[in-house]
């Protein structure tokens, strides 16, 4: 699982927007914002969270720790504009 802070830390670490998240994960924008909300794991369907980390990982993006101890971000790749590369 991530992290609420995990799915902020990423977007800013790629420079996407919520939209542009929304729309590689195949989910909505209210949905985004919603996982993003507040600390942990987000509360919601597991395989919604699963996508925005699949889109998040093909984007560039490598999860690190656990949500109980040290989670974080970082990229393994680095793309000029994540989303006209794929």
């Amino acid at each position: 699982m991530i992290t609420s802070g995990q799915i902020r830390a990423a977007r800013s670490l790629l420079r996407i927007t919520s939209n542009e998240l929304a729309e590689v994960a195949e989910v909505g924008i209210a949905t985004i914002r919603r996982l993003e909300l507040g600390e942990g794991v987000p509360p919601g369907n597991s395989r919604t969270l699963d996508q925005v980390r699949r889109a998040l990982e093909g984007l560039g993006v490598e999860f690190i720790g656990s949500p109980e101890a040290g989670p974080g971000v970082r990229l393994w790749r680095k793309d000029e504009d994540p989303i006209k590369s794929e």
